[in-house]
């Protein structure tokens, strides 16, 4: 038994880490796969897969999607306020699309959004290699 109960706790965050970052290189391979990637449903401009994670959801967070970087990112739509302003009236002008990444997760949070994402991609991996033999 350890001299400091703390290094449980510290072998633990350790070993979380080391797990996330073998995620994220799975989860880049894989995204990488998928080629072309998927547009995000709904959006003009956004390739991404819409990735759900009960348990880690918060009310804080917006739509989680995968890209096709493999990363994980806030999808944000909106309004462009300049082109608004300027009377465009044209709704793809004034569409704005962003994606922020999510660099706050985490690991433990990383962990179950990222298997959520490798999931789905090895789902759509396996339907188009079932479309590519039928």
């Amino acid at each position: 038994m350890p001299d400091d109960p703390l290094e449980y706790k510290a072998e633990a965050d350790a070993a979380l880490d080391r797990l996330a970052q073998r995620l994220r290189r799975l989860l880049q391979e894989a995204a990488g796969q998928l080629d072309p990637f998927p547009p995000f449903p709904g959006a003009f401009f956004t390739h991404g897969i819409e990735i759900e994670a009960p348990g880690v959801d918060s009310p804080e967070r917006g739509c989680v999607v995968l890209a096709p970087d493999g990363e994980l990112y806030e999808l944000e739509m909106g309004q462009d306020v300049t082109a608004l302003a300027l009377d465009q009236t044209d709704p793809v002008a004034l569409r704005e699309e962003r994606l922020k990444k999510l660099e706050d997760l985490h690991p433990r949070d990383y962990i179950v959004y990222a298997y959520s994402a490798l999931t789905r991609v090895v789902e759509l991996l396996l339907e188009r290699q079932a479309e590519g033999k039928g």
